[in-house]
């Protein structure tokens, strides 16, 4: 994935990559199914102004993505969901927890979705607004 050119200045990014998890999700009768979770891949990227030395990075400063890390690890036991872009907005919300966090770019693919195509899915780039 392409570094979105709206960021000025250097930025620091923390990624998750290829995160392979299941939800209930679907709008499709066959993804309905209640012991039948579909299977998701997850990418998830926070950018944050690179204000300082990487050298100074601490624990209390860095781009943490173990909190979306667990919101993922809930997602085989939570209720239905008709749509990816209810899990989308859930996870762009866990981005902008951490207050340095300018931006994220969020992507779920079902990779099983379709025999012709190797995924279908969603991804949003957001920029913080104010007041989020």
């Amino acid at each position: 994935m392409d570094t979105p050119h709206l960021l000025s200045g250097s930025h620091i990014r923390a990624f998750l990559r290829d995160v392979a998890t299941e939800a209930h999700i679907g709008l499709h009768p066959w993804e309905q199914h209640p012991q039948r979770p579909t299977r998701l891949i997850v990418n998830v990227e926070m950018f944050a102004p690179l204000t300082t030395s990487l050298a100074t990075e601490s624990e209390a400063t860095i781009l943490d993505y173990d909190p979306i890390r667990a919101a993922l690890k809930d997602w085989p036991t939570r209720p239905h969901t008709a749509l990816l872009e209810t899990l989308l907005h859930e996870l762009v919300t866990v981005c902008f927890r951490n207050p340095r966090v300018t931006a994220c770019r969020v992507s779920i693919a079902k990779p099983d979705i379709f025999n012709e195509a190797g995924g279908a899915g969603v991804e949003v780039f957001k920029i913080r607004e104010h007041g989020e």
